[in-house]
């Protein structure tokens, strides 16, 4: 089982900056691929990022491509998500998630259903 909690959400305005953080318990993160998606009020969950369990690999949906980066820290335990220039579309939960597997070799690493273990989730507000 891995536990994880999501932290770093709140209110920015537009064009602003926020770091998520994700830190996982119960097992080694490091042996896990990571991924980052959000839920905004009305619609459905959307990808968001992954990263590979050694960190090698990255990918970002369109949508954040430049703005968003995904990163990881073995060490502690900790997946990141560095926000920037956000928007106020970007405003939604955003959760992150964990498999044991390599699901960008696999070609399921966007899809929510891929991946076994999901935080609570943190809040982001983008005010215009």
């Amino acid at each position: 089982q891995v536990q994880l909690v999501e932290s770093g959400g709140g209110l920015v305005q537009a064009g602003g900056s926020l770091r998520l953080s994700c830190e996982a318990s119960g097992r080694t993160v490091g042996n896990y691929a990571m991924g980052w998606f959000r839920q905004a009020a009305g619609r459905e969950r959307e990808f968001v990022a992954y990263i590979s369990a050694s960190g090698s690999i990255t990918y970002h949906a369109v949508s954040v491509k430049g703005r968003f980066s995904i990163s990881r820290d073995n060490a502690k335990n900790t997946v990141y998500l560095q926000m920037n220039s956000l928007k106020v579309e970007d405003a939604a939960v955003y959760y992150c998630a964990a498999s044991p597997e390599p699901l960008f070799y696999r070609g399921t690493y966007a899809a929510a259903e891929a991946y076994n273990y999901w935080g609570q989730g943190t809040q982001v507000t983008v005010s215009s």
